[in-house]
């Protein structure tokens, strides 16, 4: 009797505990989730320029070091800056595309830090008046959804300012050698407000601007060469809080860490904050190999930067149609106007017109677009003269050359695929020539180089699809006598026994036959006998 009351008291306070266990997992789970996340960018875009921004010096990537410098950018003294009037068109054409409003009048400021390999001890930079504020960057976020998913974030300013040179470190020898390539550049700082809150806002926000910049040739975007700099903001509170303290994840190398470095840095922030710790605010960066942000440096008091107005640089003034004539040189003034009219069609624009011009869905219109490269592709088979569903043309485009170029690292304007040999391989597929596995084989064919027409190919390896129904249903009730025993579990219930006779067949014939037709006919052959 005793034992037998243990036993039930054990097996209450073993129920009890488990019920304080889940019911602590789950208070935590709706703690966490009661927090708010704030994300802000910033942005360094280098500038497509043939020189840097205040000198004659080459910005080419991937040459030896040193080899671009100018004695303005290794601080010689008595040099003075030249303004590069590429970079000031590029910033405005960037500001249009970004529904910013631009200052016909802004300045250049001196930004006083030391690195080494910031040779002047300062970074000319734009602090009081930018060259362009209030932007808006509309965004797709989750192209897999039906309905149209879309943010829209509001850009701060964009200024223009010089990069920094690069620091080696070589630990072996102690010592850290600098590259003066770099420094000088003109970048654009693109600064958005706080209106993201989670990774993949920020990586989707990240990607469209990436696009932006492409299509309209003010930037390469290349994160692996170092052209394109992503910075992120990132704090947690609780609604109706005030912001919490902000930590800086620094220089983040791909749009894939964009979002694994904010949504790690969040779920920090909100452990330290459940446990009753504080966050503190500091320079972090992503640790690719762990997948965590890492402390660099703390960040105790506000840098005092000590900006001063550059005193080496006039006012930057621009024009629009109706004050040029205000410029004591009007043909070498900056007219705003004449760059937004040459700004071309934007990536929402153009998703816009392929889902009304070709009646594509949505999502195909993303994909499409989100590769310029593709998007130009795509409006060159449609010109040409075929009879192929547009939908068609998407989904081969989108399903199988894109799978194939990323299996070959080759992008769709390296490899030596032309529009017309695509439309002839989905026009044979169309046709009923052949089969979509033989399609498949032939674009792979056609992008690796060969020279061969389609027809040739087709005709050379006999890839023509069977189609001849006597022929594939000899075909299959010859499979069918060799193996019995897919058989006797197709006709024991279990339909999805078929695939493996298909697969069979597929390999006796070489993927030439017609597919649909086949399983029709497996189907009659199994059912009847059965």
């Amino acid at each position: 009797m005793i034992c037998k009351q243990w036993s039930y008291v054990n097996r209450q306070i073993i129920e009890k505990l488990v019920y304080i266990q889940i019911a602590r997992r789950f208070s935590q789970q709706d703690c966490s989730s009661r927090w708010e996340s704030i994300v802000g960018l910033e942005i360094h875009a280098q500038i497509n320029a043939q020189s840097k921004l205040f000198s004659g010096a080459g910005t080419k990537f991937m040459v030896p070091p040193n080899s671009q410098v100018a004695v303005f950018d290794a601080a010689l003294p008595g040099t003075l800056p030249v303004l590069n009037r590429r970079c000031v068109e590029a910033a405005i054409c960037t500001a249009f595309a970004l529904s910013c409003k631009i200052n016909k009048r802004s300045f250049f400021d001196r930004k006083h830090y030391y690195y080494a390999d910031l040779p002047t001890g300062y970074q000319i930079t734009q602090n009081r008046v930018p060259i362009a504020v209030n932007g808006k960057l509309r965004f797709p976020i989750n192209i897999t959804d039906k309905i149209p998913v879309q943010k829209t974030v509001n850009v701060k300013q964009i200024q223009i300012e010089q990069d920094s040179g690069k620091s080696l470190h070589d630990e072996d020898n102690r010592q850290t050698l600098v590259d003066l390539n770099r420094a000088g550049v003109g970048l654009m700082e693109i600064v958005t407000e706080p209106n993201l809150h989670n990774g993949q806002e920020a990586a989707a926000m990240v990607r469209e601007l990436q696009l932006i910049l492409q299509t309209i040739n003010t930037c390469d975007a290349k994160m692996e060469e170092g052209s394109f700099r992503v910075d992120a903001n990132i704090s947690v509170n609780l609604p109706g809080q005030p912001f919490g303290t902000r930590a800086e994840v620094k220089n983040i190398g791909s749009i894939r860490n964009v979002k694994n470095a904010i949504d790690y840095e969040i779920k920090r922030q909100i452990s330290l904050l459940e446990k009753g710790k504080k966050v503190v605010a500091d320079t972090r960066f992503f640790d690719v190999k762990t997948g965590k942000t890492v402390s660099m440096r703390i960040k105790e008091t506000n840098l005092d930067y000590r900006f001063m107005p550059e005193p080496n640089l006039p006012p930057l003034v621009v024009y629009d149609d109706e004050t040029i004539g205000e410029s004591e040189n009007p043909s070498n003034a900056i007219n705003i106007n004449d760059i937004e009219r040459a700004v071309p069609e934007l990536p929402e624009a153009k998703r816009l017109r392929f889902q009304e011009q070709y009646e594509i869905s949505w999502r195909s219109a993303v994909v499409l677009v989100s590769e310029q490269e593709l998007a130009i592709f795509f409006e060159k088979v449609m010109s040409t003269e075929n009879n192929l569903e547009t939908k068609r043309v998407a989904d081969w485009l989108i399903n199988e050359v894109l799978t194939i170029l990323n299996q070959s690292e080759v992008s769709i304007l390296e490899c030596s695929l032309s529009p017309n040999d695509f439309v002839d391989v989905v026009q044979s597929v169309s046709d009923g020539v052949v089969s979509a596995d033989i399609a498949k084989l032939l674009l792979s064919l056609k992008v690796e180089g060969d020279s061969r027409s389609v027809n040739h190919i087709i005709e050379e390896n006999n890839w023509k699809q069977i189609t001849d129904r006597s022929a594939l249903e000899e075909l299959c009730r010859e499979v069918i006598q060799e193996n019995p025993e897919p058989v006797k579990i197709y006709r024991a219930g279990n339909k999805a026994a078929i695939n493996r006779l298909m697969g069979i067949i597929q390999k006796k014939t070489g993927r030439k036959i017609q597919a649909q037709l086949a399983i029709t006919i497996l189907r009659e052959l199994l059912d009847k006998d059965t």
